[in-house]
């Protein structure tokens, strides 16, 4: 898919307050400390400290995953699918689901923080408006909105600036193992029927909807869970919330599905000849690829007209695109098979 195909929630907590607690609990006691045996303090406050500590669920490198993450993370995908009326999981199969996800991103936002990224607040910002719009909201409608399904608008932009920061590292290794030569442009283009004397290139306005195959979740139950999605399209549904609660493109969920304008050779094989099979506003079946199964609607078609140096440089971009989003999986699989990763669960 495109780079819009790699775009919702994780609330960062402050663990320094577990750590304070024993400083107030001091500074609480007053003259009154003097009448009672310091050792019974001291074994109520270890006994209170024990049940007030997190736990750990998981170990990732240097860094680690608190119980309290991963359930503020469930809670509000529980709280999403009960707004959006889904269906989830067994509780324990959603807590691997969401930790192994968790998992990916913390070792990539690791590697942010080791390469020394940032995103810009004016970017961040301009990223947020993008997003509400692409829903056809104000910001305003927008906080509304998230409001609705359990989260606060500080927790969006939390959370998109930690995928922007993740693009940055995605887009950093993959541009290094991805190549287009110009014999790569001239096959392309060879491939496609003669446009001498035209300028023209089909373009396809489409939104989908993306269910990845996880390691608890196979093939059977990734058809179902995308079958799912389908009929609740079918059902007058809006596209935007099916693609926020279903989909696993985190990217294009959080613009309610949209992939934007879309040229050939831009997509997998498989989706773009699903894509091309469909007419406009009619919705696809379940079409598998190597990123789990799509469930697609094509909303406009348009002939754009280019120069033939404009065209080319389409097509290399294009070429890039694709190979990257195969690359990204593979990259990604590298990246967990060589991290340090401790499942506590």
């Amino acid at each position: 898919m495109t780079t819009r195909m790699t775009l919702l929630t994780d609330g960062l907590k402050n663990r320094a307050k577990l750590l304070s607690a024993g400083g107030m609990m001091a500074l609480c006691l007053g003259t009154s400390a003097a009448l009672v045996p310091l050792s019974v303090y001291a074994q109520n406050f270890e006994s209170t400290q024990r049940q007030m500590l997190d736990s750990v669920v998981a170990v990732v490198n240097d860094g680690v995953i608190m119980r309290s993450e991963l359930d503020d993370r469930i809670a509000q995908v529980e709280q999403q699918a009960q707004t959006q009326d889904g269906n989830l999981p067994p509780r324990s199969q959603l807590a691997q689901q969401v930790l192994e996800r968790m998992v990916m991103d913390e070792i990539q936002l690791q590697m942010a923080r080791q390469a020394n990224l940032s995103v810009d607040d004016t970017e961040l910002n301009r990223q947020l408006r993008s997003i509400a719009e692409a829903n056809g909201m104000t910001l305003e409608q927008f906080a509304d909105a998230v409001e609705a399904d359990g989260m606060t608008l500080g927790d969006v932009r939390e959370e998109i600036r930690r995928e922007m920061l993740m693009r940055q590292v995605q887009q950093r290794q993959i541009s290094q193992r991805v190549t287009v030569t110009d014999r790569d442009v001239e096959r392309f283009l060879s491939q496609q029927p003669s446009q001498q004397g035209q300028a023209f290139i089909e373009e396809v306005r489409a939104r989908h909807v993306l269910v990845e195959l996880t390691p608890t979740r196979n093939e059977d139950q990734a058809r179902a869970r995308a079958e799912q999605a389908r009929q609740r399209l079918q059902q007058g549904a809006d596209f935007a919330s099916v693609a926020r609660e279903f989909s696993d493109d985190r990217g294009s969920a959080m613009n309610g599905g949209e992939l934007g304008w879309v040229r050939p050779g831009q997509t997998v094989p498989a989706f773009e000849e699903a894509m091309g099979s469909l007419s406009t506003n009619q919705l696809s079946e379940p079409v598998r690829s190597q990123f789990g199964y799509h469930v697609i609607e094509v909303l406009e078609r348009r002939r754009q007209d280019v120069t033939d140096e404009s065209r080319r440089e389409q097509v290399r971009q294009a070429i890039f695109q694709r190979r990257a989003n195969e690359e990204l999986q593979t990259w990604q699989r590298e990246m967990r098979e060589q991290a340090f990763v401790d499942i506590r669960l």
